[in-house]
């Protein structure tokens, strides 16, 4: 009997072992984290011509299902809705284009810039 019990506790540890945590989260002002300081997100803001060249180009300097093609009278047209509405439907997706388009990790600000950006390049 008394083996079978220290097999027993000996697989419950090897499964405990198998599916622990193999990190933890630590966030800021929290004591259990060590007293280790935050890192600080590098970069800051992109430009509006870097938002648009390598998230919304792919779809707007296309067209690619009905998206404004950047340097077009469409954007014109666009810019009658004003920059509350335009900034309100990328933001949150709008006919075929996603939530904040292919930039998830883009600020307001930032997708806001990215929308002048192409309003001001309207012909």
């Amino acid at each position: 009997m008394l083996a079978t019990s220290v097999q027993a506790a000996t697989e419950e540890e090897k499964i405990i072992e198998r599916i622990k945590a193999v990190g933890s989260v630590c966030v800021e002002g929290d004591d259990t984290c060590g007293g280790a300081p935050a890192v600080a997100a590098s970069g800051g803001a992109r430009s509006a011509e870097d938002v648009y060249n390598t998230k919304c180009a792919a779809c707007h300097g296309t067209g690619v299902a009905g998206a404004p093609k950047y340097g077009t009278s469409e954007w014109a047209d666009r810019a009658a809705k004003g920059m509350e509405t335009l900034l309100a439907n990328a933001i949150n997706g709008i006919n075929a284009m996603p939530p904040r388009g292919t930039c998830a990790d883009c600020s307001d600000e930032e997708i806001e810039g990215s929308i002048q950006y192409m309003l001001d390049s309207a012909k």
